[in-house]
């Protein structure tokens, strides 16, 4: 990154060097007791977006997640406010993230349980977007990064900013409202809702439980798959 960025209050930054990855460091700060809640580990990698935030919940496992989806609208709402009207911003369920109809990076996660009912003590959410191009982007027009899709004047300074403080507001809404606003919001971006689908499993997908888990038909058998699916172990 060519400049610090500056963030929302609650926030407070922490930079990485380029070969760092954000998520992994935060994990490791989280299990040595060096990082409070509300801190964002960020890359200064000029080529990528690579960040991390802390988060600490007060709800159980099931519930908590939902401030990944907080996560991913405030990247959403930073693209929306950033890019060219005509980029279009989707997810795939649980963790990707589409612009245009692309793969376009995603979105990892993971807590100190993995235990639905109990209480995390803390719950890590990173995100990675490419913004330039690796190799010839027609050998794979099934990838794409920002800067092939317009965003060409688009930092990772500039985004993680925006994405801060979009991520706060829905957090925020999220605290107040309960899930709900985000189940609406993020639905109406989830691509694959009424098809087919191969992955995490092959089937129907059906919609969205409240928690945000994929519901998945197979014959006359609906099958729920949690959200707390996409954590990885720590």
């Amino acid at each position: 990154m060519t400049a610090r960025p500056e963030f929302p209050p609650l926030l407070s930054g922490k930079l990485v060097g380029a070969r760092v990855d954000p998520f992994d460091k935060a994990r490791a700060d989280v299990l040595t007791g060096e990082v409070e809640p509300g801190l964002v580990h960020y890359s200064e990698a000029q080529d990528v977006l690579r960040t991390a935030v802390t988060l600490a919940p007060e709800q159980a496992l099931q519930d908590a997640v939902g401030a990944i989806v907080a996560v991913q609208l405030g990247l959403a709402d930073a693209l929306g406010a950033l890019a060219p009207p005509e980029v279009a911003v989707h997810f795939d369920w649980p963790s990707g993230l589409r612009v245009n109809g692309a793969a376009c990076g995603g979105f990892r996660a993971a807590a100190s349980t993995t235990d639905p009912l109990a209480e995390p003590d803390w719950l890590i959410a990173g995100i990675e977007v490419p913004l330039l191009a690796t190799g010839d982007g027609g050998d794979t027009p099934e990838r794409t990064s920002l800067h092939a899709e317009g965003c060409v004047e688009l930092t990772a300074t500039d985004l993680v900013e925006s994405w801060s403080r979009h991520m706060l507001v829905w957090i925020h809404t999220y605290l107040s409202d309960g899930f709900a606003p985000l189940h609406e919001a993020w639905r109406g971006k989830c691509r694959g809702i009424g098809e087919d689908v191969t992955s995490p499993a092959a089937g129907l997908f059906v919609g969205l439980d409240e928690r945000g888990g994929m519901l998945l038909r197979r014959g006359a058998d609906t099958r729920l798959i949690p959200l707390t699916e996409m954590l990885e172990e720590t």
